[in-house]
């Protein structure tokens, strides 16, 4: 039986910023459901950037970096200021709950909250490979998350990299998705258009999307490749696109703010990264019933997510000739094509928001113990 909590608690929340990316985007969707029940929040980031996701105006703001002056020419100085600021943050805020997202802010919300009998969850949003990729993280990783009082992993996959004493507090739990997403499937003529959205980084592999494009290109005129996102290497993918001969048809316009209604209409959607947790971007596009296409890449996210030929594609990671033989497929055979991402819109019934938030709600809840 669920037991009443007397007072709602005060969660606070650690990431490095609200940049536009996929950890970020769940965090403040987490951030805003909560606020407006109740809750009170408080979102500690290290640093507070340009082009972040809106935040609630209900969530306080917190900065945690150590400022130009504080800062010395000694990395070691300069982490144990920034260590003994968060555990001051800690210590004035007096949340009940703190839940942190990704690589060393994990570390970080476990060690300085040490002895202050406050409850950590710590979020693993990638393949833990990746983000805890040097030989020092991984055993950081799988030593202090022991010490941790919940762990949420993306997929299955992502338990094998962690000891028995991580696995057995670890959960998983599926990402919050904007409402603007749930939609009915546009059902009209398609635009003639393959996308992604995402981070323009080298992990997202945008590089042999447009490789794959444009070894069909030749066949299908009247179709164009957009990349909606920002990143480093963005600069270097629109002079390939140049380079190939196809800058009109290639086309990486930046960031955009209303995602739902630029990809609402699009042929295919394209996930073409090497690793992943559970993408965002690939869960919002198949809950509008467009067509996808997804690498199988660690930590098995699409994998989860797709049942191969029936409500998408699932290609090998990093494999030119596959992805184009994929995309030249769904061109051709359009009703195919149609029929997947009518499949691919029953992926709603398992991420409606009320099921979705409410396993957050639950969990984060059920970490806190009242001092008797």
């Amino acid at each position: 039986m669920d037991v009443k909590m007397e007072k709602q608690i005060h969660i606070a929340m650690l990431i490095g910023s609200l940049t536009k990316g996929g950890a970020e985007r769940v965090l403040v969707n987490l951030a805003d459901y909560f606020a407006e029940k109740g809750y009170p929040v408080t979102m500690v980031t290290q640093y507070q950037k340009e082009n972040e996701y809106p935040l609630n105006e209900k969530v306080k703001r917190v900065i945690s970096d150590i400022t130009p002056e504080e800062t010395t020419g000694s990395r070691i100085v300069n982490f144990v200021r920034r260590f003994r600021k968060l555990r001051k943050i800690w210590k004035s805020e007096k949340p009940d709950v703190i839940l942190s997202f990704i690589g060393k802010n994990n570390m970080m919300a476990i060690l300085t909250s040490r002895f202050l009998k406050i409850p950590v969850a710590v979020s693993v949003r990638a393949d833990p490979a990746q983000e805890y990729y040097s030989t020092w993280m991984c055993v950081a990783a799988r030593h202090l998350f022991a010490k941790a009082d919940g762990v949420i992993l993306q997929t299955r996959q992502c338990f094998d990299f962690f000891p028995e004493k991580v696995r057995s507090k670890a959960v998983i739990l599926k990402n919050p998705v904007s409402p603007v997403f749930f939609r009915e499937r546009y059902e009209g003529e398609r635009e003639k258009t393959i996308v992604a959205v995402g981070r323009i980084d080298e992990n997202k592999n945008h590089e042999m999307l447009i490789k794959a494009f444009a070894g069909i290109a030749g066949e299908f005129p009247d179709y164009k490749l957009i990349i909606y996102g920002d990143g480093e290497c963005r600069e270097r993918l629109v002079k390939m696109a140049e380079e190939l001969g196809y800058a009109d048809r290639i086309l990486l316009p930046g960031s955009v703010d209303r995602v739902a209604e630029v990809i609402y209409k699009t042929r295919v959607f394209v996930l073409p990264s090497n690793t992943e947790g559970v993408p965002n971007t690939l869960i919002e596009a198949m809950l509008m019933g467009l067509t996808v296409v997804a690498t199988d890449c660690p930590c098995g996210g699409p994998a989860d997510l797709i049942e191969d030929g029936v409500n998408g594609l699932l290609t090998p990671v990093g494999e030119v000739d596959a992805m184009k033989e994929k995309l030249r497929y769904l061109i051709k055979n359009l009703q195919i094509s149609d029929e997947m991402g009518i499949e691919a819109r029953k992926t709603a019934d398992i991420y409606q928001p009320e099921r979705v938030y409410g396993a957050w709600e639950n969990y984060l809840t059920s970490l806190y113990k009242p001092s008797k």
